[in-house]
């Protein structure tokens, strides 16, 4: 696929979109469970500019790996702290899954013939997939890091918590690796399962779209 102007257009919305559903869903699971810090903080909205982390979004436009800003969430406010906390996390990730899902649907059964709209739903089906698995890799502090911690046991989450001190510090190291000395770690860890999951989704018509924007 030629990335030229047009596709720079459609990457930006479809990024803040991603997100946003992505935080947004964290705080809502979180609020459900119990916990109003999310709507205190006024993090449970649909706005993209109140869950923008400008570092984050900088990553996922250019690398297409990133975060957004963390939703903040008190577990204290949790009838039942590990299980919680694991169901708040997975949220996010979730949450990509279901527009994903949903954008697969889409291209299997009304894809229409215009180039902007085959283009949103592609960059919308993968940049969700991406965003979810990247996400459940389990390096603080992504959302794979507390679900991982709360299926440890006590003695071995508090090593994990050490560890996931240098967390950011390593993801960075493996994005800058990546790209500018092609280590393609993050591509070998990812890009099998997100096209497992995008032809999953999106069915046969996925591979004529792939094609048809080249």
């Amino acid at each position: 696929m030629h990335f030229n102007i047009a596709d720079w257009i459609v990457r930006i919305p479809v990024i803040l979109f991603c997100i946003t559903i992505h935080e947004y869903a964290h705080g809502r699971v979180a609020y459900a469970l119990g916990d109003p810090t999310a709507k205190m903080a006024g993090r449970l909205t649909l706005n993209p500019f109140h869950h923008i982390d400008p570092l984050g979004a900088i990553m996922l436009f250019l690398f297409n790996f990133g975060w957004a800003k963390p939703v903040p969430v008190d577990p204290r406010y949790f009838k039942n702290i590990k299980r919680d906390t694991m169901l708040m996390a997975a949220a996010g990730p979730g949450a990509n899954f279901l527009a994903a899902l949903i954008v697969g649907l889409l291209i299997r059964h009304l894809l229409f013939a215009s180039k902007l709209y085959q283009l949103v739903l592609l960059y919308l089906l993968f940049m969700n997939i991406g965003l979810a698995l990247f996400n459940l890799i389990p390096i603080p502090p992504l959302d794979g890091s507390h679900i991982l911690e709360n299926l440890l046991s006590y003695d071995m989450s508090i090593k994990y918590q050490k560890i996931g001190k240098y967390g950011l510090m390593i993801l960075f190291f493996i994005v800058l690796l990546d790209n500018f000395a092609g280590t393609q770690i993050l591509t070998s860890i990812l890009l099998y399962p997100m096209l497992w999951i995008a032809k999953l989704f999106a069915g046969k018509n996925l591979i004529w779209l792939m094609h048809n924007l080249r």
